[in-house]
């Protein structure tokens, strides 16, 4: 699926490898991805940038992905925000849903399940 409309994903992790695996899932797909390996660096993005959808690891330097949202739900009061933990349990879970997340995605995501949840939130929210 191509887009007509290049919606920007701020894809957030501080494991480099896991940031460029989701630009190669997201960018082939026509989609622009802009990338930060913490969440100060997430908060600069969305503030110089139009991002339509942050993709946030749960685990970060200083802030976590949850205190990220939380500020970036205060910058841009609507943007959809996947939370992706390799720590996945209720607790996370219940947090993250309070917190305004779309969803909670466990590592290692599969490229068809990012894709997928992606696409529904991006449909839900534009």
């Amino acid at each position: 699926m191509t887009l007509d409309h290049p919606y920007s994903i701020l894809i957030t992790d501080d494991d480099p490898a896991v940031r460029e695996t989701f630009r190669d899932i997201f960018e082939p797909a026509g989609y622009r991805t802009l990338l930060a390996e913490s969440g100060e660096q997430a908060i600069d993005i969305v503030q110089q940038n139009d991002v339509h959808l942050a993709l946030m690891d749960m685990h970060l330097p200083r802030l976590t992905g949850l205190e990220t949202m939380a500020i970036l739900r205060q910058i841009k009061g609507v943007l959809p925000m996947i939370l992706v933990s390799a720590e996945f349990d209720d607790q996370l879970l219940r947090k993250a849903l309070s917190a305004q997340a779309f969803c909670v995605l466990a590592k290692p995501v599969s490229r068809n399940l990012v894709m997928y949840v992606v696409t529904r939130a991006l449909t839900k929210f534009y």
